[in-house]
């Protein structure tokens, strides 16, 4: 760990208010599906109240912004309510939360007095703990103006210390960096541990395998330029892949944009340099139909014997004969560590490619495998629950909170290129409580 960073177990946290940020953004219309974003920070929730620290807990949840309008909508299905829920069952503790006024299409304007009796009532030993109400739902969380540093002065005015335990939370906002400009300022326990972790990926015992998919191109596009230039092997999947064999094949697929195309036949000339490095998946699952997979309404291709011009309807996995393919499979067995951030099939009907490849992986006992979150983390415990486990308290495993947070860091070449980890650096000098 770098030192410059502060550290939670530095700071006197004793009868302190202690805002903590986190990355409970596991509910998805009104339901958790996995809580392990918030198993994962309950180490440093606990060490709070041990050495006495009084918690207030912030994370956002989901997009409650309207794409097309930019309005705020406020309703259940970003509700934090579920985590309080999952909190009270699991730790048998009572958070609250105040509620605001919402103010037309603008969400919460800021926060109210109302929050301050919540706090005397915190300091008294009558309520547990406070989660705020989704950050996002708040006018100037994602606002780089005034109203965002309002915001985080008004964060700040509620207590002592702030903990930034959200790894996953990298976009510089006012509850992850706007608010460490206003208190002393520590990095949690998760957050320690997606760091330390994250040096297996920038220092890698080599051959290092990474394993990167997605619906864009152009979202992932440096941070595969960064494994293409680093990694021994790098493999695509997802629409990702569809656009990089359109690029290279000169073949056409449904739903690859001419944007990723643009994008695909940059990538392409780049890869020219490692013509070993970029392993390609050689058979592909073509479907008919994005509501389900059908019999005869899919069908498998080799894409080496696809002749260029050949226009397919969408192609929505890859097929588990890529990973019986003796040279991939060699690739695999032979790293000592592998970086997934990857779901190979259009979820939840196509899952042939990402039970192949996991199972492929898992047959290497030595390597570390290194899982980003996300969708990753959950298609592996929908599809492998067994697997899922094992991993959860494997030492060759580790699988981070945030998937996205990760690709970041690793376009950016370091992991203090990240916002929120520079906001904590830069709060190192201050006074220490």
């Amino acid at each position: 760990m770098n030192n410059s960073i502060p550290l939670l177990q530095d700071a006197n946290l004793k009868d302190k208010v202690v805002l903590v940020r986190v990355d409970h953004n596991v509910v998805k219309k009104g339901i958790i599906h996995d809580p392990y974003r918030i198993d994962a920070t309950i180490g440093t929730l606990y060490y709070i109240a041990a050495k006495g620290g009084k918690i207030i807990l912030m994370s956002h949840v989901g997009r409650p912004k309207n794409k097309k309008t930019g309005d705020i909508e406020i309703d259940d299905n970003t509700s934090v309510q579920p985590i309080l829920d999952y909190l009270k069952t699991k730790l048998h503790i009572n958070f609250q939360t105040p509620e605001f006024f919402t103010h037309e299409n603008d969400g919460y304007l800021g926060l109210e007095t109302s929050v301050n009796h919540m706090i005397k009532d915190l300091k008294n030993n009558q309520v547990d703990g406070i989660y705020l109400p989704n950050t996002r739902w708040f006018y100037g969380e994602e606002r780089a103006d005034e109203f965002g540093d309002r915001f985080a002065n008004q964060l700040a005015g509620l207590a002592d210390i702030f903990v930034n335990d959200a790894f996953g939370s990298w976009q510089p906002h006012a509850s992850t960096v706007g608010v460490t400009k206003y208190l002393p300022s520590y990095a949690g326990f998760l957050m320690q541990k997606e760091i330390k972790n994250l040096d297996r990926v920038f220092k890698p015992k080599s051959p290092f395998i990474a394993v990167v998919a997605g619906s864009k191109f152009n979202t992932k596009i440096n941070s595969l330029y960064a494994l293409l230039d680093k990694a021994d092997y790098l493999v695509l999947g997802g629409v990702i892949y569809n656009a990089y064999l359109c690029a290279k094949y000169n073949i056409k697929i449904k739903g690859v944009s001419d944007e990723d195309m643009e994008t695909a036949k940059k990538f392409v000339k780049y890869a020219e340099k490692y013509p070993e490095k970029l392993i390609e998946l050689p058979c592909i699952i073509e479907s008919d139909t994005l509501d389900g997979c059908f019999e005869g309404k899919y069908r498998t291709h080799n894409i080496h014997e696809l002749k260029e011009g050949t226009e397919l309807n969408f192609v929505l996995d890859v097929a588990k004969e890529s990973f019986e393919n003796e040279k991939i499979k060699e690739v695999f067995l032979s790293a000592n560590s592998i970086f997934v951030n990857a779901v190979m099939g259009f979820t939840p009907h196509f899952n042939q490619g990402t039970i192949a490849l996991d199972e492929l992986i898992d047959q290497n006992k030595d390597a570390v495998k290194l899982y980003g979150g996300g969708d990753t983390m959950q298609e592996l415990k929908r599809l492998l629950p067994g697997l899922y486990i094992v991993a959860l308290d494997s030492p060759k495993y580790y699988i981070f909170t945030g998937g996205g947070a990760v690709l970041k860091a690793i376009e950016q070449g370091n992991v203090y290129g990240l916002e929120p980890v520079k906001a904590l650096q830069e709060n190192a000098s201050k006074k220490t409580i």
